[in-house]
């Protein structure tokens, strides 16, 4: 049979895009080296968030299959690499998963084969990275093989905006590639944005992440000097953005977490300092202060406990929301990990709720989500919300707690103490 795209990484990012392609009639091979994975998906298994067992079995009805086999995705018409790009221990890139891909993909591939490289990366990762790779395979780019970048810009937990109504950038490495991955993406995206070449692209993905990065770090910082200055930010920011134009509204919380925000604007700077030899202060500045959130809402509970006549070291704090974003079970990078070590270097017992977290790791440790909400919140010596689920009543934890920091902004009542 023959094969119209086959996904490499089927992931948050790789199964949407294999939904939205099987539904649009195309015969569609999903790629992983996760035995687990392909497993699951196969026997109608989802693990993303966005994606139910419901979809899964409307996928495999429609031809779908998943594999870890490089000799099933031989003679593809089009291959999508949609793997992590984490950041390595010393802080820059880490493209082992897209480096593994185009191995897979080289003497995969048959002449007329169009590659897009989906995983987010620094600008001249296309051209200088896949491309030598894939010309290993002695066919010629822009002849017999078409090469594009095409940033990934899958929200999880979005009930508004997904794979098909979210706009796609696509920049190949020649107008006739550009053409060939807006043609493929045409076939089951709303709107397709041609880019000027694979950099362009590459460094939108970058400058969307920068940008709300940098902002976040901006009412981070705000947040701090507002309470000390007795200034209710979330008043200002409500304030603020009754203006319609000029302002767009970004909010204070414990850190930043996820698979973008947290990770991506990295990417430029270390490009930046790597190729040019400076530093990319405001991506360097704005890491700087997201990064020490957690120490300082830390510090915020010692300082409640303190107010309160009792030390933190053995008491009971409970963390409620412990997901990087509300509502999903996606802990990437959530910034409840490091606030839980903070926590527990300074002798606090820490405990966790989250309606969509049964167990959580935190520095090798395993802990067991609290079984009984009310009973945990009305324990505990100090309440943290660090992630608003729908599920809370935090108006009633409030009641319930002895006290309560919000993080989130979630509640106006006095007996809170907000961020």
């Amino acid at each position: 049979m023959s094969i119209d795209v086959v996904i490499i990484g089927l992931g948050y990012v790789g199964l949407p895009l294999a939904q939205e392609a099987a539904r649009s009639g195309l015969s569609v091979v999903g790629f992983d080296v996760s035995t687990a994975v392909v497993d699951g998906l196969n026997a109608g298994r989802s693990h993303v968030d966005d994606l139910s067992d419901d979809d899964i079995a409307e996928m495999l009805t429609s031809g779908f299959r998943a594999t870890t086999d490089p000799e099933q995705i031989v003679g593809a018409a089009t291959y999508v690499i949609c793997v992590p790009t984490p950041l390595a221990e010393d802080g820059g890139p880490d493209l082992g998963a897209v480096l593994s891909a185009t191995r897979t993909v080289t003497p995969a591939m048959r002449a007329g084969a169009l590659v897009v490289l989906e995983s987010t990366t620094y600008p001249g990762t296309t051209e200088e990275v896949l491309l030598p790779m894939l010309a290993e395979s002695g066919l010629v780019a822009g002849t017999d093989f078409f090469l594009a970048f095409s940033p990934e810009r899958i929200d999880p937990g979005n009930a508004v905006y997904g794979m098909k109504n979210t706009p796609k950038v696509v920049g190949g490495i020649d107008e006739t590639s550009t053409a060939r991955a807006a043609e493929f993406y045409g076939r089951f995206v709303d709107q397709v944005v041609p880019a000027k070449g694979t950099r362009e692209a590459e460094m939108a993905k970058l400058l969307e992440n920068t940008y709300r990065h940098i902002n976040i770090a901006l009412v981070n910082e705000m947040a701090r000097f507002c309470h000390e200055l007795g200034v209710d930010l979330w008043d200002v920011i409500d304030l603020a953005k009754t203006k319609p134009f000029g302002f767009q509204a970004f909010y204070p919380g414990p850190g930043v977490g996820g698979h973008c925000i947290p990770i991506d604007p990295n990417y430029l700077s270390y490009r930046v300092r790597s190729r040019l030899g400076y530093p990319f202060r405001f991506v360097e500045l704005a890491q700087e202060i997201n990064s020490t959130m957690p120490a300082y809402v830390a510090r915020r509970a010692q300082d409640l406990l303190n107010d309160a006549g009792r030390a933190i070291k053995g008491s009971r704090v409970l963390l409620l929301g412990v997901t990087y974003k509300p509502d999903i079970a996606d802990q990437r990078e959530s910034p409840a990990v490091p606030l839980a070590k903070q926590l527990t270097t300074l002798g606090a017992d820490v405990r966790f709720h989250d309606p969509a977290v049964e167990q959580w790791r935190v520095d090798g440790r395993v802990l067991e989500r609290e079984a009984d909400l009310d009973a945990a919140v009305a324990d505990a010596d100090l309440v943290i919300l660090v992630q608003n689920h729908r599920a809370y009543d935090v108006d009633a934890i409030v009641g319930a707690a002895q006290r309560l920091l919000d993080t989130k902004g979630a509640t106006t009542d006095p007996r809170a103490h907000r961020l």
